[in-house]
């Protein structure tokens, strides 16, 4: 019945969806493959066909985390190629900067019977494994019916996402979907009670943790060109902060031009997580009368106290590197936070606000262990940038705390490999298949 209903709207809205779609100019390439009109084929050059891993990442930030897994996955199975689907074009530009040479790039169908029936039709996977809580029932049900393993790995589910899931008529519905999984390998604790009460086997159901822990290490040493190229002046302190949104950013502004009463030489760098808002983020900031530029167009290091907007794609992260203070967006409005471990890899003190439901255990770990600071506001923020401006020796101390906190706990991309192997291992016995569900591995929990 769930099947039906579902396919019944999803074929009522695609009139919808298309337009929404074409209407967005980031959206427009790869439509053709997302509508299951045009599926770009995998064979090898002579046309034999080798077993296929599909993986799922939805965008920039999913690839970032993910990378390690596939990496790892072909080295354990060379034989195999893999493919990394995404929805957006930021996406697309991390699989062919991070994978060239490992896995290739395919925009994901949307999840209409047609383009989800073409692609794994076309692509033949093995098995199909996907990043955090990508749920697309259409493309489970399939792949169940084809009896190919479905893996979620790192699998998250905010209270938001809970809560409108965890309604009373819905129950039956994510049941249908959850129970087309092979495993659930999910981050913490709370993420196994909250997939197992919307439905999902609890024998299928495992806390690996965080594979956005086993980042590798990042090891760079000061760079003068990489502070020339931001913006920055030898002496000046950076206060970066990244991914921002609309009401923080005002936020970080108002607190900057207190901080820069008394630290002169503090520089304010912002990111917007989406950089097609970067001439609004301007304008904003030119409103508070600050002097703003913008990355992509610096033709010279400024000088004095200025905002620059990091409006070039993949520098954040490298960006970090030069941060004195870092503040995470998405935490300050009620977003949910994104990836506090970017300046903690790198040994900075970080900052973020209330709103933390999408990161809850990566935040809970850095303030137990010190490595960072929750703040209400902007006088807070304020505040806390000056105090740690002013002391050299516990700004150290904060950032070290942060960077043992993602050394100490790392460990779920060997679980979660461990875990894709077994199914792979069980998919590919000849004596393992049975009518009308996926191979089932047998593991031992860790």
């Amino acid at each position: 019945m769930w099947r039906l209903l579902y396919n019944t709207l999803v074929i009522l809205a695609t009139p919808i969806i298309l337009c929404i779609l074409l209407a967005k100019k980031r959206c427009r390439r790869g439509l053709l493959d997302r509508f299951g009109l045009r599926i770009s084929p995998v064979l090898e050059p002579s046309g034999e066909r080798r077993p296929l891993i599909w993986i799922h990442a939805v965008s920039l930030g999913e690839v970032v985390a993910v990378t390690p897994l596939v990496k790892e996955l072909h080295r354990n199975h060379p034989d195999h190629r893999l493919i990394v689907s995404t929805v957006t074009e930021t996406g697309r530009e991390a699989v062919e900067q991070r994978l060239v040479g490992i896995a290739e790039h395919r925009y994901a169908p949307l999840d209409v019977p047609w383009a989800v029936s073409r692609a794994i039709a076309q692509w033949q996977p093995v098995l199909y494994a996907f990043v955090e809580t990508e749920l697309w029932p259409n493309l489970l049900w399939t792949l169940r019916d084809r009896q190919v393993p479905a893996v979620m790995v790192n699998g998250r589910l905010s209270s938001r996402s809970f809560a409108r899931q965890h309604i009373a008529g819905l129950i039956s519905f994510y049941r249908s979907v959850l129970r087309s999984l092979t495993l659930c390998l999910m981050q913490s604790e709370r993420d196994v009670q909250r997939i197992v009460a919307l439905g999902a086997d609890a024998g299928r159901v495992h806390r690996t943790g965080n594979i956005k822990f086993d980042q590798p290490m990042p090891v760079m040493s000061a760079d003068a060109s990489l502070r020339t190229e931001l913006g920055l002046q030898e002496g000046e302190q950076l206060l970066l902060a990244g991914s921002t949104h609309a009401g923080e950013e005002e936020a970080l502004v108002a607190a900057y031009r207190q901080i820069v009463v008394t630290h002169p030489h503090t520089v304010l760098m912002l990111a917007p997580r989406h950089i097609e808002r970067a001439a609004e983020v301007v304008t904003m900031v030119q409103a508070a009368g600050l002097p703003v530029q913008r990355k992509s167009g610096l033709d010279s290091v400024g000088s004095g106290a200025r905002v620059i907007i990091l409006d070039t794609r993949g520098e954040l992260a490298r960006a970090y590197h030069e941060a004195t203070v870092a503040f995470v967006g998405g935490t300050l409005v009620p977003v949910g936070g994104h990836n506090l471990l970017e300046p903690a890899v790198w040994g900075k003190p970080v900052l973020f606000g209330p709103y933390t439901d999408h990161c809850a255990e990566i935040a809970t770990l850095l303030l137990e262990s010190g490595g960072a600071v929750r703040v209400s506001g902007a006088e807070d923020l304020a505040r806390r940038v000056c105090a740690w401006l002013d002391d050299s020796a516990a700004r150290r101390r904060v950032g070290e705390a942060a960077r043992q906190t993602v050394t100490d706990n790392q460990g779920a991309l060997r679980q979660s490999v461990d875990f894709i192997d077994a199914c792979l291992s069980a998919a590919q016995s000849p004596s393992s298949r049975s009518v009308g569900s996926a191979p089932q591995p047998v593991i031992a929990r860790p």
